[in-house]
């Protein structure tokens, strides 16, 4: 990490550097040093991988020309020199404009001792390590809206047939006025009757008929639904890998989970008023591989599915319980919609998380692909 140019030549020098050259390079975050006018002086690997730059490329740069104008990441390397403290800071969207990306990330920066004017910044992505911590959220809400479900079907479901009944044989009998009573007893108790039938659907444990789908499919039938019905006036885009092998599932299962996503991303553009696009993306990424919970088996999650809208962003009380049932911030929602989505990608072995900011807002979701094993 050649950053003082007036260092020891010697041999032990020497050998303390690339000691921790390799050190840095090991490591799995990106690692930057900026020099005093914000000029990159170093970059291990991961942060070369962060950037889609190489180490030479970014030598020739100054960071707010990596990110985007305003970055919240340049105003915390100001934050360090004008403290002349390390400061952390969780959850910092980092645009990069250049690849068009943003990546939600935890930040370390601090001043590099014995070498005035250097700064350190650590950035280190925070999607994997809530993917596995929602994954297990989502099993656990999964899990106590099933036994809910059993409980409701059988002792509320009942009870409502009866007073629908005895609403409908009161009916003849009433004056114009007091049968509109009984008419909206008739259509209160459907209503209820319907949403314990849609709870009822997370008690079914059954494991799903699974056969190979292309997900294209799925995706394109989704689209259409959408421009024929509740996103007139929205822009759906898709950005397809052609490459993506088939997924192990029910096509019907993920027709229904990306058709509530969609109709979701739809309904958030239209609350901010403004014309939108949904980007339906997907890509191969062969390096995703999760733990499975009380075993050292790691599975590999290679398919990447994203539905991204330009909508408002999610408000920041509703980021940590937004696949929780019952939670929703639609005036008329029933807040079952997305706890469904995340028991119907958990059915099919993958996980889906959720990275929100104004403007922009991407529903990730990673699944298996097809054993070809199973396939011949």
């Amino acid at each position: 990490m050649s950053l003082d140019p007036n260092r020891d030549r010697g041999t032990q020098g020497a050998r303390r550097h690339i000691e921790y050259d390799m050190l840095l390079a090991a490591l799995p975050h990106a690692i930057l040093v900026l020099g005093d006018d914000d000029r990159i002086l170093y970059a291990n690997a991961a942060a070369e991988n962060f950037f889609s730059l190489s180490l030479a490329m970014m030598r020739r740069q100054m960071l707010p020309e990596l990110v985007a104008f305003s970055s919240p990441l340049a105003a915390l390397v100001a934050q360090v020199r004008r403290a002349g403290a390390s400061v952390n800071e969780y959850g910092v969207d980092v645009e990069l404009p250049r690849i068009n990306q943003h990546k939600m990330v935890d930040v370390f920066g601090g001043p590099l001792p014995d070498q005035s004017g250097l700064i350190l910044l650590m950035l280190q992505q925070r999607s994997m390590a809530q993917m596995i911590e929602r994954q297990l959220t989502h099993r656990q809400a999964a899990r106590s809206v099933s036994g809910m479900a059993e409980v409701l079907a059988h002792e509320i479901k009942n009870p409502l047939s009866g007073i629908r009944g005895a609403a409908q044989l009161l009916e003849p009998g009433l004056k114009d006025e007091d049968r509109a009573l009984t008419q909206l007893i008739c259509a209160e108790t459907d209503r209820i009757r319907n949403l314990v039938d849609r709870m009822e659907v997370f008690g079914d444990e059954r494991p799903i008929a699974a056969e190979p789908v292309n997900i294209h499919v799925v995706l394109d039938h989704v689209k259409r639904l959408a421009e024929t019905g509740f996103s007139k006036g929205v822009k759906i885009s898709a950005e397809f890998d052609p490459s993506l092998p088939p997924v192990p599932g029910s096509r019907d299962k993920l027709v229904q989970a990306f058709l509530n996503l969609v109709k979701n991303a739809a309904e958030a553009i239209g609350e901010g008023g403004e014309p939108g696009r949904i980007t339906l993306r997907t890509a191969f990424r062969p390096g995703m591989r999760l733990a499975v919970p009380g075993s050292k088996a790691r599975i590999s999650l290679p398919l990447m599915i994203e539905v991204e809208d330009t909508g408002p962003g999610v408000a920041e009380d509703m980021k940590p319980h937004l696949f929780d049932p019952f939670v929703t911030s639609k005036r008329a929602g029933s807040g079952l919609g997305l706890a469904l989505v995340a028991k119907i990608i958990r059915d099919h072995g993958g996980v889906i998380e959720c990275e929100s900011v104004p403007k922009r807002t991407v529903f990730r979701v990673l699944l298996p692909m097809q054993d070809k094993k199973r396939t011949q």
